[in-house]
């Protein structure tokens, strides 16, 4: 089989969580610079199968889009034209960064060590692809 590989995009960095092969757990695989996303895909994906992208959609409150969604839109056309074979899908992202900070204090990290913004970012795609998995 082939996993399914989220990514709670940023400006500066993004966190990039996958399944294991038989898509049942997620787990977080890194952070990257944003600037380097689509180069460090186009390597994940000679790797291994990837069945399915899955992107965060920053949602306010309300439900209207949130202003790092004009981030995201150039991205995902640069993401399908990169990789027009796998399918690609949005995740309401709402929340995610307070469940991984909150997931941090719960894991005991130190003040000092949940700072770590990149750890954060990939606990956020983690979050999103296990909530996807959930709903399957």
């Amino acid at each position: 089989m082939s996993r399914i590989l989220a990514i709670d995009f940023g400006k500066v960095r993004t966190g990039i969580a996958v399944t294991d092969e038989l898509q049942i757990i997620a787990s977080g695989l890194t952070t990257v610079a944003t600037s380097e996303l689509i180069p460090f895909l186009k390597n994940y994906t000679q790797k291994e199968k990837v069945a399915l992208f899955l992107v965060g959609l920053p949602k306010q409150m309300d439900n209207t889009d949130s202003e790092s969604e004009v981030l995201i839109l150039p991205f995902l056309e640069k993401l399908n034209k990169q990789f027009p074979q796998i399918p690609m899908q949005r995740v309401d992202e709402r929340f995610t960064s307070k469940m991984a900070f909150q997931s941090m204090i719960d894991s005991g990290l130190k003040k000092n060590q949940r700072k770590n913004k990149a750890l954060l970012d990939e606990i956020s795609a983690t979050i999103i692809l296990q909530s996807y998995l959930n709903n399957l």
